[in-house]
């Protein structure tokens, strides 16, 4: 089981009091070098531009990439850019693209990237939500564009809905998307009506549903909808902040439950693409919860 990270995503400064801040990356790759030390790390390398041009606009790139300023500039009032965050969002889709090669060459069935900033709510054209570039949105179209891949599905099972992801794809029905999330919560979207071409799927949890119900979704509607999508490839946006711990969100979940739906998620690849999966952190910001999942769910992914 390899993990990509990189120093460089712990020097996106987003300020006092900030929920995504660098110790959320530390918790993570504290906890996993502890519970598991048998684990392959690798520096995540940077994304090039091409590679972001793939989903993104070059606009948001020159904003991202291009912003000098000694002081925090706010791109809304959640997302932040410091001095560090350029190399941060570079090395943090750079893993994605990294960890799509070395699966499907076969050098590795499963990775995760533990990195930050997040990405799922950045759209084409927007930073947004903690996040400056679409991580696993990179990610799949590296998939698509560089090795042929036709059909590449996406579970998202953060708290939030990943919104910029489902926005990148809801037109190209080589992407499925499924996510479960809180609702109502920020961003309001990801409504069971929002279906794309046919590649939409949303799962939608009231405040303060609880592991059975998070798992009924999943079993009954998401599950069902990915096998029938038969994936060449599986990505993750791994979001722990449905965790009852978690400060920004109110549902009930525990660390058994993203053991439970992470080992569901490898027997339907192991049914449709060889096992191959690539998961990278998402949301996550009570730090005992967050080291918590990620153990959980990266033992389930290894196996």
């Amino acid at each position: 089981m390899r993990i990509y990270t990189h120093s460089a995503c712990l020097d996106h400064d987003t300020g006092a009091g900030h929920p995504e801040r660098p110790e959320r990356l530390s918790a993570v790759t504290d906890a996993l070098r502890k519970a598991l030390p048998a684990l392959e790390w690798h520096d995540a390398p940077r994304a090039t531009r091409g590679q972001l041009l793939r989903v993104h606009a070059p606009e948001l790139l020159d904003a991202v990439l291009e912003t000098r300023s000694p002081e925090l500039v706010r791109l809304d009032p959640d997302t932040v850019l410091s001095p560090g965050s350029a190399q941060a969002a570079l090395h943090a889709a750079g893993a994605g693209v990294a960890a799509v090669d070395a699966v499907i060459a076969g050098h590795i069935p499963r990775a995760f990237c533990a990195v930050r900033p997040p990405g799922h709510h950045a759209t084409a054209d927007i930073a947004m939500g903690f996040c400056l570039f679409n991580n696993v949105a990179v990610a799949a179209r590296h998939a698509i564009d560089k090795h042929g891949l036709e059909r590449v599905a996406i579970a998202d099972f953060d708290v939030h809905h990943g919104n910029g992801t489902q926005a990148i794809f809801e037109r190209d029905a080589r992407v499925f998307y499924a996510s479960s999330h809180q609702w109502p919560l920020y961003p309001e979207t990801g409504a069971r009506h929002e279906t794309g071409v046919g590649n939409i799927r949303n799962a939608l949890l009231p405040a303060d549903a609880e592991g059975l119900r998070f798992r009924r979704a999943w079993e009954e509607l998401l599950l069902p909808a990915m096998d029938d999508f038969r994936p060449q490839l599986l990505l993750v946006s791994a979001g722990f902040d449905a965790h009852w711990r978690d400060p920004l969100a109110q549902l009930r979940l525990q660390a058994e439950d993203f053991d439970w739906i992470t080992r569901e998620l490898v027997q339907l690849a192991n049914r449709h693409c060889g096992g191959r999966i690539v998961s990278t952190l998402e949301g996550g910001y009570d730090l005992d919860a967050l080291a918590e999942c990620s153990v959980a769910h990266v033992a389930a992914l290894g196996g």
